[in-house]
Formats: C-alpha cells, structure tokens, sequence
C-alpha cells in the first residue's frame, strides 16, 4: 500500500497508472468470487479493524482532538456492525432475484441478477475518515468490485493507520489507498471507473459528478446540508434538547447529519435554550472548563476555524445574541458549544451549512410554519423531528423530505445498517449502507431464459397467418 504521492515529483501520475492497471487485470477475477470469498475478505477486515482500531482512534485524536472513546462510538463500532451486518446477509444479497413472467412469455423465466461494477473510486472526507471509507468499502468488497480510496489529505495521522489497517487486510490488486491533494483526486476521475463514490461539499459533488460524466460512470455523492431539529409543541422539551446537544455537538459539530438549526415554538424557546445548556453542561461540565475539556473535539484545520469563527461573528454583527458558549481559542482551533438566538434570516449562518459547534434557534408560531419553513430551503441530508404526536410526525414525513429521518433523537438513524444512506437533490444522489451499498456497487441485470419452442416465433412476419391472429388477439384480450 502506498504512501502519500508527491505531486511535485515526474511519476506520481504514472503510479495513479500502475494501480488502475493492476486493479485491471485482477477485476474479472474478483467479479467471479463467490459469497464465500467475498465473506472471507470482510473477515479478514473485521480482523485488521480490531487489530488497528486503536492506532485509528489515536491518529483522528491527534488530527482534530477527539476523544478515543467518542471515535469508539460514532465510528469503530458503527463500522464494525456494517461488516458483521454485511458477512451476515451476503448470500441473500447475491441471490438472483425471480420476476414473475407474463402469460405472453408463460415458456420464459426471467430474474434479476446481482453483478459487480468493476472498479471504484471513494473519496472521503476528513470528518469521519475512517467510517467514509470503510463503510462505503464493505458494499464494493461484498459485490465483488475492486476498489481505490483516496482519503482527505487533513488527516495524516489517521490515513498512516488507515493505510496500515487495509495493508494488512488487501492486496493492493484488490484494495488500494493513495494520498495526496486536490491534484491526485482530479487525477483519478480523468481514468474511466465504474463507480464513484464522494462525500463531501454540494460545490465539489458538482465537480466530481461533471469529471464522472466524461468517462460516464455512476456515482453516490453524500453531500450534506442544513439538517433541521423541529420541535413540535407537543415534543418532551428536555429529552428534545438532549438529543439535539448531543447530535450538534459531538465531533464539535463536523457532522454531515448534525442538526444545522432548531425550530421550535415561539412560547417554549426559553425551555428548549435552558434544555441545550444543561445537556451541554451534562456532557462537558461547567462553561468556564469548556476549553479544557479533552473530550469536546476541535476544529479541523486553521481554515475551518476562521470559517466557522466568521459565521458566528458575522451573526453578532447582525443581531444575533449569544445565550450560550461563543468562546474562541484560535491557537487551539477551539470553539466552544454555542446557541444563537435571534439570528437575522439572511445571515449566512442560517444559510450555509456551518460543520462546527454552532447551533441557532429559530421561532415559529404555528407548527405549519415550520414545515413550511423547512420546506422551503433546499433539501437536507437529514430531518429530526421531536413529537409525542404520531399525527404530528407524519405530517412532517408527508409534507417534507430529506435524506433521512430520525424521530425523538439524532444521528441514531445511521447506526443501522439495513437502513439506506443517503440524500435528495442538493443533499446528495444515491444511497449505501446495508443491501443498499450491496446495490449501489452493483449492475442490476435482466435475465431470461426461452424454454423449449419460443411462442415468439408467432410474432415474426409475415402478420397475416391463422396463429399470428390468434396470437394478436390474445395479446389484445390480455390488456
């Protein structure tokens, strides 16, 4: 497996080369594996995840300062359940599927068939970098694909473990990993891949899905968005503020299903705001020891703080009042939990998508309006909704839509591995996890097969035969 790639040195483009060569020549021989092999691969996964699982934790610690037993929760076990979900269901994935035939074709049999795409490409994030990864490469491994990852350069620390971990775990004519900046990824989407695969930005997704148009390849793209919490009148205002601190917050808000806002009614804002700060306390302790606190993570890079720090500001300067948090440490890349209120509806902070420890709360009067607000902003990756209503609930499932959508909590919908993941419209194109990454890695194949004397033959010309007619006329009768 190898390094990081220097683009300033002659060959780098030529080792891009020697990968997709080799992943080439061994395609058709995994395409062939069978469940077996393919259950003996993610084992052999499983046992490098164990193996490694705490030099992964350490390298996203000293990357970006979380906490090895937050890392523990939100991505070793999560992609340890995708791999045994994954061994567990396989051989019922791959099974060819049977179509019911019509009378017309009553001496056919027709089924769906489960292929491998070929090759693939994953780009990943430095948000969760070994979970976008990882996840995505259990359904590639499990159709039978070969497979090349290029990780987010942001986070060398944990691709040194990455690379270790899928070493051990893949031949690189199977598996391989490659560094390197925004040079090597538009490098790899000039070579002609049968899937691609990008979580990241809507700017970006619009780029790779351009760059996977010219060699006409199908892509996953995972996008993200402004994710709203909407508290219904009816909702638990303390369980609500729980679960939408924790979801906000963990990971310092680098999440791409992090509740982006909170609606909730005009005449309960002040319950919700007393809810956040006592479950942030609860998680972190008291404000003043919010900066020393090891298991709140920091902010990825100087770049993102200046961004997110800039959100904030621009929001003060605006208007918005501050109820809770607002300390800065940019030698440390720290932003502490904060809560807005009476944010200006034009601030970029309740526009773009803010990836930090920012979370406004905005009012509504009527639960209609929040719907109606929700609705019309773009498309989100994920919708959380809090009510003790079922009616209240699927209003909200009928007159919006999203990613996905997790009721009385947050982020908890992604723990699943039979539920699809994904987005809708600016919010991402396709789905995986589960059988839905089994799928998205694979070509869906029609399949029929003649028994004996086709009765087909019957709907050749010339048309005016005794059998055409009376084949003619069934055909009509059977409309």
């Amino acid at each position: 497996m190898r390094q990081a790639l220097d683009v300033g040195s002659q060959d780098w483009r030529g080792e891009i080369r020697r990968l997709w060569d080799l992943q080439s020549a061994s395609r058709w021989t995994v395409a062939r594996s069978s469940a077996a092999d393919r259950r003996k691969k993610l084992q052999r996964l499983k046992a490098a995840l164990e193996k490694h699982r705490a030099a992964v934790a350490e390298g996203i610690r000293r990357d970006f300062g979380r906490s090895a037993d937050e890392t523990e929760f939100i991505e070793i076990h999560p992609t340890m359940d995708e791999v045994n979900h994954a061994i567990a269901h396989l051989g019922e994935w791959m099974r060819p599927e049977p179509v019911e035939s019509p009378l017309l074709l009553a001496d056919t049999t027709s089924e769906i068939r489960w292929e491998p795409k070929g090759q693939v490409l994953v780009l990943s994030p430095w948000n969760y970098p070994m979970l976008v990864i990882l996840g995505p490469l259990v359904g590639a491994i499990a159709a039978g694909n070969v497979v090349i990852v290029k990780p987010s350069e942001k986070v060398p620390e944990t691709n040194r473990a990455l690379r270790a971990l899928l070493t051990d775990a893949f031949r690189e004519n199977e598996v391989a990993m490659i560094e390197g900046e925004a040079q090597v990824a538009e490098a790899l989407l000039e070579l002609p891949f049968d899937h691609v695969i990008f979580t990241g930005s809507t700017r970006v997704g619009k780029l790779v899905m351009a760059a996977a148009a010219r060699t006409l390849a199908s892509v996953t793209l995972e996008l993200g968005g402004k994710s709203p919490a909407i508290v219904a009148p009816d909702a638990h205002l303390v369980r609500a503020a729980h679960a939408i601190a924790w979801g906000k917050f963990v990971n310092a808000g680098q999440t791409c299903v992090a509740p982006d806002y909170a609606l909730v009614q005009e005449g309960q804002r002040q319950g919700l705001l007393d809810g956040l700060r006592a479950a942030i306390e609860q998680s972190y302790g008291p404000e003043p020891g919010w900066a020393s606190n090891t298991e709140f993570a920091r902010l990825v890079d100087p770049g993102a703080f200046a961004r997110v720090k800039g959100l904030l500001d621009d929001a003060v300067q605006r208007g918005a009042k501050v109820v809770v948090g607002g300390a800065a440490n940019p030698a440390q890349r720290y932003l502490s939990p904060t809560v807005l209120v009476d944010v200006p509806p034009d601030a970029p902070v309740l526009q773009e998508e803010i990836f930090g420890p920012i979370l406004p709360v905005v009012t509504y009067r009527g639960f209609e309006d929040a719907l109606a607000y929700v609705r019309s902003r773009p498309k989100p990756l994920a919708l959380y909704v809090f009510s003790r209503s079922r009616g209240a609930v699927d209003t909200t499932l009928t007159e919006t839509t999203s990613g996905g959508v997790c009721v009385n909590n947050t982020l908890l919908h992604l723990a699943n591995p039979g539920l699809p993941f994904g987005g809708v419209g600016p919010s991402g194109m396709g789905n995986y996890r589960g059988r839905a990454g089994f799928r998205a890695f694979s070509h869906e194949r029609a399949v029929m097969r003649q028994r004996g004397n086709p009765m087909s033959r019957w709907l050749a010309p010339p048309y005016g035969g005794r059998m055409n007619r009376m084949v003619a006329r069934l055909a009509r009768w059977l409309e």
